[in-house]
């Protein structure tokens, strides 16, 4: 696997800065990293996601996809992140963060032209 382009690390620096019981939705990274989309933010995680906190990324309306659905619950029970009834989905309206601007891990500057 080659190693992850810059919208790539910058996808996996704003997942690893999401506090434990908080979750962010795949369109709210991309939002917030003002690129790409929650397509391009779910290949990242898909591809790069096994060494940050990938259960703290959900679906808009709070579901996981399948591939996270047994282990996911575990990550939230120990961490407190609010569920809605039956457990299933994450609580939006309480576990969702948004990051303060800086909080936000911007563009590499590109070096000056000589």
């Amino acid at each position: 696997m080659s190693d992850p382009n810059p919208f790539a690390e910058r996808v996996l620096d704003l997942v690893e800065r999401i506090p434990a019981g908080r979750v962010m939705a795949y369109g709210d990274i991309a939002e917030a990293l003002q690129d790409g989309g929650p397509r391009q933010v779910g290949r990242v995680m898909a591809l790069y996601g096994g060494g940050v906190p990938w259960w703290r990324v959900v679906r808009a309306d709070g579901s996981l996809p399948p591939s996270h659905a047994v282990r996911a619950p575990k990550h939230y029970r120990a961490e407190g992140t609010p569920l809605r009834s039956g457990g299933e989905r994450v609580d939006m309206t309480v576990a969702r963060w948004t990051p303060d601007p800086e909080d936000v891990p911007q563009e590499p500057e590109l070096p000056p032209v000589p």
